[in-house]
């Protein structure tokens, strides 16, 4: 067994995913991937076997990415460690290990060499003189400080030590094994897949009797970030379209990806629709590559209106109207998720001042370690209460009413909780 472990990128983002394989399966990786190249040939005894793995795992991931980028990116960051794991620490191919080979994998996974834990998000090749070199910062696990600690003191960073992955980490990684040597076995690659029976016994997956809450802002967290984003108006313009974001997030439950520009979608003005009763939908592309329309309250017409006034535009969309749903200050176009969510992160600072000014300290801390799709679970919390749950599961885009059902409306723990305020000590 090498030791200590090589950590190296193996695998390159989706859109350079089929020219990466086209170099491995023709020998001249080492052309535009020197460093990948020199890994796969230096470090691992067999490198047929670990090419022709390899260029299995990068098909099966192109299969993955061409449904959903989302899927991809999991399915990678999951296989990529299985692969550098299997072809050093168990000195073996992907196909030739066994259940234990996989009980150690999952160990590993829950306590990883620090070596192998980085502290920030890392790109994995850097494009030096026109090859693609790895990058020296990437590690296959980050550590990830709080949010409400970055906050409050910025210059604090994650330590190694700190790493342990959370419950959905694990499931992923048993989801993304699994579903590799399912595919490897109906390709008749393998004929074994121990995933399930190893996910079974796993001593580190804790069974969750009943589901937690979602995190949602407190009403008055919302009323704060709503009112002091509004005040922010009164001072720029600009801040029109942050009033805009988080009350489209809010009351249409949204989630960023559905407001943002994606290759496969290009959220515009005209996705704004009016029925012939009167009712206002509004068609966003969700997750799974499915469409569908969000009834859109009179409460928040207000806000489109008032949004597309900043923009110049008229008051209400027309059906063949081609204006982008959220404009670039700077350039043409709409802006990514990565660009949303630094728009809400601004609302959000701007309000846990304010709560810190008027003494809400409590709730100024809560705040800071709220998430852009806190103002989904917001949204539909609010009004689990007082919609039937098939209307909601729609809204939310979720394939089964069981889903939103275990998420919003059982609300069994807050009965619990206000049952249960008057006991003594």
């Amino acid at each position: 067994m090498p030791s200590p472990l090589i950590v190296t990128p193996l695998i390159d983002t989706f859109d350079n995913l089929k020219t990466q394989r086209r170099l491995l399966n023709d020998d001249e990786l080492q052309h535009e991937y020197p460093d990948l190249a020199s890994f796969l040939n230096k470090t691992i005894r067999d490198v047929h076997a670990a090419n022709k793995e390899l260029s299995f795992v990068m098909e099966f991931l192109y299969i993955m990415g061409r449904k959903s980028n989302g899927t991809y990116l999991r399915f990678r960051n999951e296989i990529e460690r299985w692969c550098l794991f299997c072809w050093q620490h168990n000195d073996k191919g992907i196909f030739d290990v066994t259940r234990k080979d996989i009980e150690a994998y999952i160990d590993f996974v829950y306590q990883p060499d620090k070596a192998w834990i980085g502290t920030s998000v890392q790109q994995r090749f850097l494009v030096k003189n026109g090859q693609s070199v790895s990058n020296p910062k990437w590690r296959p696990f980050v550590a990830k400080l709080a949010k409400s600690l970055t906050k409050k003191n910025p210059l604090q960073v994650a330590q190694p030590d700190a790493y342990r992955p959370s419950q959905e980490s694990l499931v992923s990684t048993f989801t993304a094994l699994s579903v590799l040597y399912q595919h490897a076995q109906m390709e008749e690659v393998c004929d074994k897949n121990y995933v399930p029976v190893v996910k079974k016994s796993c001593p580190y997956l804790i069974k969750q009797v009943q589901r937690k809450t979602p995190d949602t802002l407190s009403q008055l967290q919302w009323e704060y970030v709503l009112g002091i984003t509004k005040d922010a108006c009164d001072e720029s313009p600009k801040f029109e379209r942050n009033l805009f974001v988080i009350a489209t997030l809010k009351s249409l439950y949204l989630r960023v990806s559905e407001l943002s520009e994606h290759a496969k979608w290009s959220p515009r003005m005209s996705d704004f629709s009016i029925d012939n009763d009167g009712f206002w939908y509004l068609t966003v592309f969700g997750k799974g590559n499915k469409i569908r329309d969000v009834t859109v309250p009179p409460a928040y017409m207000p806000y489109l209106k008032r949004y597309r006034l900043s923009r110049g535009l008229s008051s209400l969309p027309s059906p063949d109207e081609d204006s982008s749903m959220l404009n670039k200050l700077r350039g043409n176009g709409n802006l990514t998720s990565r660009q949303i969510r630094r728009i809400v992160e601004e609302s959000f600072d701007l309000a846990i001042k304010a709560l810190q000014k008027d003494g809400f300290e409590d709730d100024a801390n809560y705040l800071m370690a709220a998430t852009t799709h806190w103002l989904r679970h917001t949204g539909a919390t609010e009004d689990a209460g007082s919609r039937p749950l098939k209307h909601l599961a729609d809204e939310l885009g979720h394939a089964s009413s069981e889903t939103t059902d275990k998420n919003y409306i059982q609300s069994n723990i807050k009965d619990r909780a206000r049952s249960g305020q008057h006991r003594k000590v």
